[in-house]
């Protein structure tokens, strides 16, 4: 597998992540992600009513945000949650958005 680019732990800023996490369909990405690791990006984003082009650039803002690893394995994209990066930059944040996000997102008509 190769993998893309991303930002270094220590390049990640809470401001970025935040931003990534702003959007409805990136949060539930984002939540998919953590509950099933190593899924391929068209796995996590089964039921989603988003066009391919959107989908795509919503993967790309996440792993730039440094919220996912992605790494190609042959015709497929398979996503990695960077918990531990995360966890160590800012501790506590992401399971909290990501618990509230669950609740909010089961009342949601977006996704």
């Amino acid at each position: 597998m190769r993998p893309l680019p991303e930002p270094a732990r220590g390049s990640l800023t809470l401001a970025s992540v935040l931003h990534a996490l702003g959007d409805p369909v990136r949060l539930e990405l984002v939540r998919r992600a953590w509950a099933e690791p190593e899924a391929t990006c068209s796995d996590l984003a089964d039921g989603l009513d988003v066009p391919m082009s959107t989908l795509s650039n919503h993967w790309r803002i996440l792993r730039e945000a440094g919220l996912i690893s992605m790494a190609v394995d042959g015709r497929h994209r398979r996503i990695r949650p960077r918990a531990d990066d995360l966890s160590d930059r800012f501790p506590g944040v992401l399971d909290s958005i990501l618990r509230l996000g669950a609740a909010e997102s089961s009342d949601s008509s977006l996704l």
